[in-house]
């Protein structure tokens, strides 16, 4: 072998070596990030946060206004406005003794009437202790027994009902549930007449209430039937709560013995006709 062909020998094997050392140095660099490209990225896990802390937060509420004793700040329905309200059962005299008692059935009534005037022109309330009837002077007390479980709640009548007949008294929530008559929905009840603001024979202003009627037509054809009939008497059409329809008829000076009269003759279809004391 002459010089020249060693020269081209040791070149080829000069331009091997550093190819090899070349593709080993890239193939380490491939190998370092190999770890990284090689596996599928971690799924993102979304962390609850941790539980609120059990302590109670600073009050944001304005200092708090005096209150009678007794009431309490309702506002337990959404939306309803706060408003000072007894939730207690009226006090009477432990030596008062009735001054007349019936018996009948018992119903109550929350929503839709809730947070909507009633009779004696306070915000009906169902979580008071109040009552409906349709004859007992607004504001009366009456003690109310449950006949088949023996409990007894005092209750003040607010409100004028229930008109379905059989039932003489309508309770409220909170009076339904202490007298065992929230889950049944009916009870048979005694009812005592403990205190009323008024006389329970004599005075007074009645009216006749009808219906109702689950629909508009029936309720305004009856009313203008008796608006002729009995000129003297205001007759009023209106909606309930509920979504029917109800008539009431005013006789002249609001005279029970007229509105008695009036309620015994007449007839009606659809509905009920009811003897009603508006005070």
């Amino acid at each position: 072998m002459n010089g020249t062909q060693y020269f081209r020998k040791r070149r080829r094997c000069d331009v091997v070596v550093l190819r090899t050392v070349i593709l080993i140095f890239l193939l380490t660099i491939w190998l370092l990030f190999l770890p990284g490209c090689g596996h599928s990225k971690q799924a993102r896990v979304d962390v609850p946060p941790p539980p609120a802390s059990t302590s109670a937060p600073a009050s944001t509420e304005s200092p708090a206004v005096s209150r009678p004793a007794g009431t309490v700040k309702d506002d337990r329905l959404p939306g309803a406005k706060s408003n000072d309200v007894d939730l207690a059962e009226p006090i009477i005299p432990s030596s008062s003794a009735p001054l007349a008692t019936e018996t009948g059935r018992a119903s109550w009534y929350g929503p839709p009437y809730h947070n909507r005037v009633g009779s004696n022109g306070e915000v009906y309330n169902m979580h008071a202790m109040t009552a409906a009837h349709r004859t007992l002077p607004l504001g009366s007390i009456v003690r109310v027994t449950n006949l088949k479980t023996g409990h007894t709640a005092l209750v003040r009548i607010t409100d004028r009902g229930p008109f379905i007949p059989g039932r003489v008294l309508d309770l409220s929530l909170a009076a339904a549930r202490k007298l065992d008559v929230y889950m049944p929905g009916v009870a048979e009840v005694k009812v005592e007449v403990m205190q009323t603001p008024a006389p329970l024979e004599t005075g007074g202003k009645w009216a006749v209430q009808i219906g109702g009627f689950p629909h508009e037509p029936e309720a305004r054809k009856l009313a203008d039937h008796l608006t002729h009939r009995y000129r003297t008497a205001k007759v009023l059409c209106f909606a309930s709560p509920a979504g029917d329809w109800w008539v009431r008829v005013r006789v002249l000076d609001d005279d029970r013995e007229r509105a008695r009269l009036l309620s015994a003759e007449t007839e009606t279809t659809e509905g009920a006709v009811f003897l009603v004391r508006l005070d």
